[in-house]
């Protein structure tokens, strides 16, 4: 298993380098990589994802109902980083010869999201589960848009920093 972070920073050039181990003939120098599985994290599409994400919950349908093999979505997605200008996936040949099998959109947090997160960093930080406060946390957050605040901007990130600042 191979697992490359934040692709969408790469340079197109060096994305393509990859090319060779996920093409469907998969041997390089003799080694086959066919059962190999390669995993690429990547910002890219997020906008869509959230905007997405944002419609379907005006439509009244819940982010747990969202199911994600939905070909809309994967549409949208590759669309938006195949042509997006400030992504290192720019006309790169791994989207453009359609190497990648799974496109996995990870869906923006709601604040029940957040609030599960604040908790699972108090047992990290050895802290008395405390929901009141793990509330209070997590409304602090930012989130979008700005008058609904349905989805997370950040996710997870910066709870524990923000966490402290309540306890201490």
């Amino acid at each position: 298993m191979f697992i490359f972070d934040e692709m969408d920073k790469m340079h197109p050039q060096l994305i393509d380098v990859i090319k060779p181990f996920l093409d469907y003939k998969a041997d390089v120098d003799g080694v086959s990589f066919r059962k190999a599985i390669f995993i690429f994290l990547s910002n890219a599409g997020g906008n869509v994802i959230a905007e997405v994400a944002l419609n379907l919950w005006r439509e009244g349908i819940c982010r747990e109902e969202l199911w994600m093999n939905s070909k809309e979505l994967e549409t949208k997605i590759f669309r938006n980083i195949f042509s997006d200008k400030n992504s290192g996936f720019l006309h790169s040949s791994l989207i453009d010869e359609h190497l990648i099998d799974h496109y996995v959109p990870f869906l923006p947090l709601m604040l029940k999201h957040v609030r599960q997160c604040v908790m699972a960093e108090m047992l990290n930080l050895k802290i008395k589960p405390n929901y009141a406060l793990a509330d209070k946390v997590a409304r602090d957050m930012p989130f979008f848009p700005e008058k609904e605040r349905i989805f997370s901007v950040k996710g997870c990130k910066s709870l524990r920093q923000k966490l402290v600042l309540y306890v201490n």
